[in-house]
């Protein structure tokens, strides 16, 4: 038995801009920050930002490209996949995303000051 399973709670990076696939799918991609406190060799806290990938589709999408916006809080749930392409060197690249199964909006457009 194995699960890939990831949970997220953090806020967006960027407004979320929404595309269509060929097959007519909505597809959003979210950048999310997720920030954890740690404590470094001299004993003094440091916050420790990270940055995660958010791949969403369908319905879910289109409800994120409108009611979310950059600094919006969300929570995310889903699986890591790891993709493999070529840059324009050739050089073998990897990306690792969240394909999202849920994202629950804690906070929205309105609720963030311009």
């Amino acid at each position: 038995m194995s699960i890939n399973k990831v949970i997220l709670v953090g806020n967006l990076g960027h407004k979320p801009e929404i595309r269509v696939s060929g097959s007519g799918l909505a597809v959003l991609k979210l950048r999310i920050a997720t920030t954890d406190r740690r404590k470094d060799s001299d004993g003094s806290w440091n916050n420790v930002t990270e940055w995660h990938s958010i791949v969403v589709f369908g319905s879910q999408a289109e409800n994120c490209e409108k009611y979310l916006d950059k600094g919006s809080q969300i929570y995310a749930e889903g699986r890591l996949q790891t993709n493999k392409w070529q840059d324009k060197d050739g050089n073998d690249r990897w990306t690792t995303e969240i394909i999202a199964q849920q994202i629950k909006f804690l906070s929205s457009k309105n609720s963030n000051p311009s």
